[in-house]
């Protein structure tokens, strides 16, 4: 009988080792229940967003204005591609959200007013610094009301499509225009700080409005194999452009992306409307 019992441990305990060793080195390695190293990635990615974030208020105070603005847009690079890393690796949790939050916060709230402070707000004294204030806390307000409509569960599917008012990003990439017309010698605003803090003011306004503007996070990179070519075609005209003409090509970019707002209001506003007779007619139709 104990010899049985015996045979019965001494196969389970070769089972359990033999499956053990046929799981991959590193699967056997990890601890269980600890994520694969890979899921940390799109962390990686935030931290490196963070620190470019950082560079650039260290190239601001320098003076460097131009390294100072391509770490921003660097920045806002990296943020385009964490959250997409993340739930392509299906690593999405609530550690990796909270520092998103905070690094678009100081990538995009605090550090490219600190750089127009340091280029031209300076001058207005205490009221280059209240124009500082109110965009770095209408980012804030922004980001969290963003966090919390991201939980809201009766929200419509076709609302993921859209923000509400412009993402801190966008809002970051538009309030470094003045520096961007400076470097392109279109217009010189370094002289007009009024200006430049009538610019901020607008921007931080369109963070807290109600205004709806297009979603590229559920955006999916795909076409058909008749259009690819025209579509390389586009990509390497706007690679040219982005080589020869820096400034200019992201001027550009700035332009088309306003040129979007009137059009996302007009598309929510259609959607909206659907939304509300499909209720209206599911609600008599319970009723009857």
């Amino acid at each position: 009988m104990s010899r049985d019992v015996n045979k019965g441990e001494n196969k389970e305990h070769s089972g359990s080792q033999e499956e053990l060793l046929g799981k991959p080195l590193r699967a056997r390695m990890r601890k269980p229940g600890a994520p694969p190293l890979r899921n940390l990635l799109p962390n990686v990615l935030t931290v490196l967003a963070l620190c470019a974030g950082l560079t650039a208020i260290r190239f601001g105070l320098e003076g460097r204005y131009e390294f100072a603005v391509y770490a921003i847009l660097v920045a806002a690079l990296l943020d385009a591609f964490d959250g997409r890393l993340a739930r392509m690796l299906k690593a999405q949790s609530s550690f990796g959200a909270e520092l998103d939050s905070l690094a678009d916060f100081f990538n995009f709230g605090v550090a490219p007013v600190l750089i127009l402070y340091t280029w031209s707000l300076d001058s207005l004294g205490g009221l280059g610094w209240v124009a500082v204030l109110g965009y770095s806390v209408a980012c804030a307000l922004r980001l969290a009301r963003f966090n919390v409509a991201s939980e809201d569960p009766d929200r419509p599917s076709w609302a993921n499509a859209f923000f509400v008012g412009v993402p801190a990003p966008a809002a970051a990439g538009l309030v470094m225009l003045p520096l961007y017309m400076d470097f392109t010698e279109v217009t010189t605003f370094n002289t007009w700080p009024s200006l430049v803090a009538v610019h901020i003011g607008i921007i931080a306004f369109l963070m807290v409005s109600r205004l709806p503007t297009f979603s590229g996070k559920h955006l999916r990179f795909s076409t058909r194999r008749d259009r690819a070519l025209p579509v390389l075609l586009g990509v390497a005209l706007i690679a040219a452009l982005a080589v020869s003409y820096p400034w200019m090509t992201v001027i550009g970019i700035a332009t088309l992306y306003v040129s979007t707002l009137p059009l996302a209001y007009w598309r929510h506003r259609v959607l909206e409307k659907r939304t509300r007779i499909a209720r209206a007619t599911r609600d008599r139709d319970l009723t009857v």
